[in-house]
């Protein structure tokens, strides 16, 4: 049977429309986690614990750069001090599903975009799909670097600082198989999504909701929030913040510029719209 024209859908007919584009998107988030479920060796071994390791990548970087500031002994170690444990039965195997769960949804992220841009596009007009036909790249590839960030940048920065913060000699960290992950899957998936910002931005202009005036004139305010970010997904260390704060900042003047190019492109176009009227 044919596919109805959004004008003539029902409210139970888009719910209907909408189940089937979150089974899809959860059947290709289910087929990647099974994917990364086998892949357990490379997963574990390699991505999840590869920064509590002193030679990880970021670590060699720090090092380099504290020796030149004159910040070695921040940076530079051979051994992070504490170990790994999993102290309930189920322990391995729950952080085993969660995290085959989550790394399937970051792999099937393009997907679910495409999905969610296929329920939304019948809705909006044939010019306004012609021009949003990147979406899904962008916002993938937004979503990718965030993630990357997030790992190489975020999650080293806490591992060492919290890694290596005692509040007695006498005290020994031990940390919980499922308290480590979560700080990694909590650093990757935040980072990810607040790389989304310019395509929120995109979109809450064109409701009308955003304009660049207004992101000008409260940029200080969103200074605090983004440092007040910065510091619950970093260590509370000021080094930290101020290196996670940069790119979003980054991030919040690009979405200026966003917002000033979309308000541009309608005024344009209800000019010509104009213009044509009065022909």
């Amino acid at each position: 049977m044919a596919k109805k024209n959004v004008n003539e859908m029902s409210f139970l007919d888009h719910l209907e429309d909408l189940r089937w584009h979150l089974i899809r998107a959860v059947g290709a988030m289910l087929i990647t986690a099974t994917v990364a479920f086998l892949a357990k060796g490379f997963i574990f071994d390699v991505l999840i614990f590869g920064p509590s390791n002193a030679s990880f990548f970021t670590y060699e970087i720090l090092c380099e750069v504290a020796k030149y500031i004159g910040f070695k002994e921040s940076f530079c170690f051979t051994e992070l001090p504490f170990e790994i444990q999993s102290r309930t039965m189920a322990g391995q195997f729950s952080a085993h599903i969660w995290t085959a769960i989550t790394a399937g949804f970051i792999l099937a992220f393009p997907y679910i975009i495409y999905e969610f841009w296929k329920f939304i596009s019948p809705g909006m007009h044939q010019n306004e799909r012609k021009h949003s036909r990147g979406f899904i790249i962008v916002s993938s590839i937004l979503f990718f670097i965030g993630v990357l960030f997030g790992y190489y940048v975020v999650c080293p920065l806490s591992i060492n600082f919290l890694g290596t913060y005692q509040v007695s000699q006498q005290v020994h960290n031990d940390f919980d198989l499922s308290s480590y992950i979560s700080l990694i899957r909590a650093s990757v998936l935040a980072s990810g999504l607040i790389f989304e910002l310019p395509i929120v931005i995109y979109f809450l202009t064109k409701v009308g909701l955003v304009t660049p005036t207004f992101m000008r004139k409260y940029r200080k305010y969103a200074l605090v929030l983004v440092l007040i970010l910065s510091a619950i997904i970093t260590p509370p260390d000021i080094a930290s913040q101020i290196i996670v704060a940069i790119p979003v900042l980054i991030l919040y003047e690009i979405s200026i510029y966003i917002s000033k190019f979309v308000l541009k492109k309608q005024s344009r176009k209800l000019s010509e719209s104009k213009a044509k009227k009065n022909v």
